[in-house]
């Protein structure tokens, strides 16, 4: 037996009896101290650029400032620069500056958000009925909460494994009251998600393009076979709770399964509840699994497409990329406390997520040898409508005491959010159809953004000490993060100077910009 690598629980005395009994077995900790962000980030860039050599690949030049900064902010606070954030990172000579914006970047309540929006996204369906009435606030904020603090990701999935109340209180509940308490359901989406693994498949037979088995499958949802029963139709008001009997049977059979991890061991009923072991073993700092999925998934959020695409599934049918890269990054996300921010930090310092996203006609995404061109997310897309407009009151909700408008009783956001919002659509695949171009181009929140009487931006524009010189700069700045460039000016200068209402003038360059391609994308 070896000593149980327990992660941060506070599940009291019994988890305390079972670690010095030694009653599970993973293995101990690695001494050897992990390599700190900078090596980590030099080592990346090395199996890189090994690999390009190998495959005669060029990699692109480096981004500059103006793009760099601009996709920084969109990847980690989910919206724009602005103006004056723009003006003083390009003025900024120091060589670290890169690393003293993604620290910046970290701080600031927008990021929390916007994770929180990211991983809501990917732990609740679509459909589940309290995204209509606003019901998953409290889920929003528990998940805002936890990156704002930087709460080890280990900690996170484990407060969600083991998470007991209401579904609609504050907290992470709502997760398995979303997905009706049904451990099939639960079995799934918490593989894919936390593992990378797609069981789902073996469900009603053997997976026919992996591995897993039928008992495979259900014995792992047997871990989430003792959750109390609602009666009824109240799964969405239960309370998520243990009992102290429940099994699960293969379908159409009277076969009981019982639980057994992945990894192939049985897990025998004790003093810990099903999901707590279940959440012992899930985030065991030797659990490839998991520490590989979230690399992935981290990945990708950063990069544009995961080391293993699709970005959940890593199974056997998917190899990676890069498999020294999976390999070391998630070593080290283990033994450096599975610490998002200092995962995100070594990834924004490499000189692969500084590389420019223009293309050279050669298309291997997969090498990462340019920046892949992102679609913006429906919530991105809102918020740096808002921020162009100078209105992020009405923008995502930051959690601030007093904030008028808290995610879903925001109207106008969840109009638009309804509208534009494409399902399952890739990080790197643009799904915009007529809906979605129709609102960009005349919807309610582009007409407030270019209404000359409502328009913050434009009001602004109106003081006399700026020329218009200084008007179109502003344009630019609040929108695409940049100045116009030498071919840009002229033909926008010329517009103001000819046109009979100066006014109405600028509102057409802005409306212009806020419907380019650069705007609606991350580069």
């Amino acid at each position: 037996m070896f000593a149980l690598q327990v992660p941060r629980l506070r599940l009291g005395l019994a988890i305390a009896a079972v670690v010095v009994a030694g009653c599970m077995f993973f293995g101990a900790p690695t001494s050897a101290a992990p390599p700190s962000e900078q090596e980590m980030a030099a080592r990346i860039d090395a199996l890189l650029a090994a690999r390009w050599k190998q495959e005669g690949v060029t990699p692109a030049a480096s981004a500059s400032d103006a793009e760099f900064l601009r996709r920084a902010s969109l990847d980690l606070t989910g919206t724009i620069p602005t103006v004056n954030e723009v003006r003083e990172f390009l003025a900024d000579t120091s060589a670290d500056k890169h690393r003293k914006l993604i620290d910046s970047l970290l701080k600031k309540p927008t990021h929390a958000t916007h994770f929180s929006n990211v991983w809501r996204n990917a732990l609740l369906p679509v459909d589940a009925n309290q995204v209509f009435f606003g019901g998953d606030n409290g889920f929003r904020s528990w998940l805002r909460s936890q990156f704002s603090q930087n709460v080890p990701y280990d900690k996170i999935v484990t407060d969600v494994l083991v998470a007991r109340g209401q579904g609609g209180q504050v907290g992470p509940a709502l997760f398995y009251t979303a997905l009706q308490l049904k451990p099939e359901e639960l079995a799934a989406s918490t593989s894919k998600i936390f593992l990378g693994v797609q069981i789902q498949c073996a469900q009603c037979h053997n997976h026919p393009f992996d591995h897993w088995k039928q008992d495979d499958f259900w014995g792992y949802a047997a871990f989430f076979g003792q959750l109390a029963q609602p009666q009824g139709n109240q799964q969405f008001a239960a309370m998520v709770t243990d009992a102290d009997t429940g099994d699960v049977k293969l379908p159409e059979s009277e076969v009981v399964v019982k639980p057994k991890f992945l990894a192939g061991e049985a897990s025998e009923d004790g003093v810990l509840t099903r999901r707590m072991r279940l959440a012992l073993w899930m985030t065991s700092r030797d659990n490839a699994f998991f520490s590989r999925a979230a690399v992935n998934r981290v990945w990708a959020m950063l990069f544009g497409r995961g080391i293993v695409e699709p970005v959940d599934d890593l199974g056997g049918k998917n190899a990676p990329s890069h498999p020294e890269v999976l390999d070391e990054l998630s070593k080290y996300f283990a033994d450096t406390g599975f610490d998002l921010n200092r995962l995100i930090r070594t990834l924004a310092a490499t000189k692969a997520y500084q590389l420019s996203s223009a293309s050279d006609g050669e298309n291997r995404p997969e090498l990462f040898a340019r920046m892949a061109i992102k679609s913006l997310t429906a919530d991105q897309m809102y918020d740096c409508l808002q921020d162009a407009m100078r209105r992020r009151e009405l923008s995502a909700y930051t959690g601030q005491p007093g904030q008028q408008f808290a995610g879903g009783f925001d109207q106008l956001r969840q109009q638009f959010l309804a509208r534009f919002n494409a399902p399952g659509q890739g990080t790197t695949e643009f799904h915009s159809g007529i809906p979605q171009a129709l609102m960009l181009m005349n919807g309610q929140v582009i007409v407030q953004a270019t209404n000359l009487q409502q328009s913050d931006l434009l009001g602004a524009l109106d003081a006399p000490f700026f020329s218009d010189d200084d008007r179109l700069e502003i344009l630019f700045l609040s929108t695409l993060s940049r100045f116009p460039t030498d071919d840009e000016r002229p033909g926008a200068t010329a517009h103001l100077e000819n046109a009979s209402n100066k006014r109405q003038a600028l509102s057409d360059v802005l409306w212009a910009l806020l419907n380019s391609a650069e705007f609606a994308l991350n580069h």
